[in-house]
């Protein structure tokens, strides 16, 4: 517990070169990493999988404060799983075929209707590859309760993100000189490369879902005109 609470202390070579941090992740905070877990969760694309645990972990590794970032992290994936919850209750199996993989629906399903629990826990627990997005949607179209869906989604992430956060504060400092030594250079590209592909997952995820609200208006209409018919 001591460890977990203790903030790694920066070596003089890192408090020195103050710019070999990479300023554009260290800055973005508890809001930031909130922001960055709750479309990490939703059914908007991030551009590296596990944005959110790498986030966490650099954030507390500089000093971050763990027990006000992983609660972030927690909060905002908790946001985003019922938005993508709240999104496949609404949609039913129109979302389900429009977000996720014919060679991965079936099994999802299957998995849902028979153990509704462990298919929400393990992939929200699991790091990548494991699908979270599948999972969250068949939960919402198959009619897992919203209580039950919150409690156990939140409860997988925060076991998560507590972990990743005592990850942070034990072995900080090792995570940091990897980078000054090794990565540091590549900090701008990098963040070009990743502005980029949030920009074209965001545009992604906005077009999916309006592609999804169409399906839903003509699904509408054709039930509209089959009961003016039936009359």
């Amino acid at each position: 517990m001591s460890d977990f609470v203790r903030r790694p202390v920066q070596s003089p070579a890192s408090s020195s070169h103050a710019t070999l941090a990479p300023h554009w992740l260290t800055h973005l905070g508890a809001l930031g990493l909130f922001f960055v877990a709750a479309v990490d969760s939703s059914v908007i694309p991030l551009p590296i999988p596990g944005s959110t645990d790498l986030l966490l972990l650099w954030l507390v590794a500089h000093s971050g404060d763990p027990w006000l970032l992983a609660p972030c992290a927690i909060a905002g994936s908790i946001l985003g799983g019922y938005t993508t919850w709240g999104i496949g209750r609404k949609g039913g199996e129109a979302a389900l075929q429009h977000y996720v993989p014919a060679r991965l629906l079936g099994r999802v399903v299957v998995w849902v209707e028979h153990h509704p629990i462990l298919a929400v826990f393990l992939p929200a627990m699991l790091p990548p590859p494991i699908p979270l997005l599948p999972f969250a949607l068949a939960s919402g179209a198959l009619g897992v309760p919203r209580k039950r869906f919150l409690a156990v989604f939140g409860a997988a992430r925060a076991l998560r993100y507590s972990f990743i956060a005592w990850l942070g504060a034990t072995y900080g400092r090792r995570i940091v000189r990897l980078w000054s030594g090794s990565l540091e250079r590549w900090s701008t590209p990098l963040l070009v490369v990743f502005v980029a592909l949030l920009a074209a997952g965001l545009c992604f995820g906005i077009w999916k879902i309006r592609g999804l609200r169409k399906i839903d208006a003509a699904a509408s209409l054709g039930s509209h005109v089959h009961a003016a018919h039936t009359d």
